[in-house]
């Protein structure tokens, strides 16, 4: 059993000592980084109970596949664990983040010279299919994603029912989705080179 006043051990010793069952070697991990993984989540939620729910979550995923799971680096396990639940929190709760910041965050994670390049590719990609949107659906669509305004205030501004901006809403964003998730994955592959 490892004392809590032991902080000059390595991560990767605490995660060998985990996979004989030492509870106090994950107690260790956890809180060594609960605050840093918290303020991940945080950081990307702006909401504290689901930012705490996400991290509770995976320090016990991390505890409870501790006899299989192959971890370099802790922090880098952890962070990737956080950007994950996020993304399936923001797709589960119809939450999505904008494409400017979805790629902000994927500049942040990768640290490579051309990322600035890829990134204007991308948006140029992302400009052109809005573009291939019929006419009302691609003004609603850049009222609602580009200026941020309701729903309540495109339909004021168009002059048009609340219900008429929605649906045209969800057909250009079920028209974009599937173009923009092979986009995401070749920016994916790309960053991962």
């Amino acid at each position: 059993m490892i004392r809590s006043t032991d902080s000059n051990i390595s991560d990767q010793y605490l995660l060998e000592q985990m996979k004989n069952d030492d509870e106090s070697a994950f107690h260790l991990l956890y809180d060594k980084y609960w605050e840093q993984a918290y303020n991940a989540a945080y950081k990307r939620l702006k909401d504290a109970d689901y930012a705490k729910d996400i991290t509770q979550d995976i320090f016990l995923q991390l505890w409870s596949r501790r006899y299989d799971l192959q971890v370099a680096s802790v922090p880098a396990y952890l962070y990737t664990a956080i950007r994950n639940n996020v993304f399936k929190w923001m797709e589960k709760e119809q939450r999505f983040t904008t494409i400017p910041d979805l790629l902000d965050i994927l500049v942040q994670e990768r640290d490579q010279a051309d990322v600035e390049l890829l990134r204007k590719e991308f948006m140029q990609k992302y400009e052109a299919l809005v573009d291939s949107l019929p006419s009302a659906q691609r003004t609603i669509f850049k009222l609602r994603f580009n200026e941020d305004l309701s729903t309540k205030e495109i339909a004021e501004k168009l002059d048009i029912t609340r219900k008429t901006v929605q649906n045209q809403l969800g057909k250009s964003v079920n028209q974009l989705r599937d173009s923009l998730d092979l986009l995401y994955i070749v920016v994916l592959l790309h960053l991962g080179k």
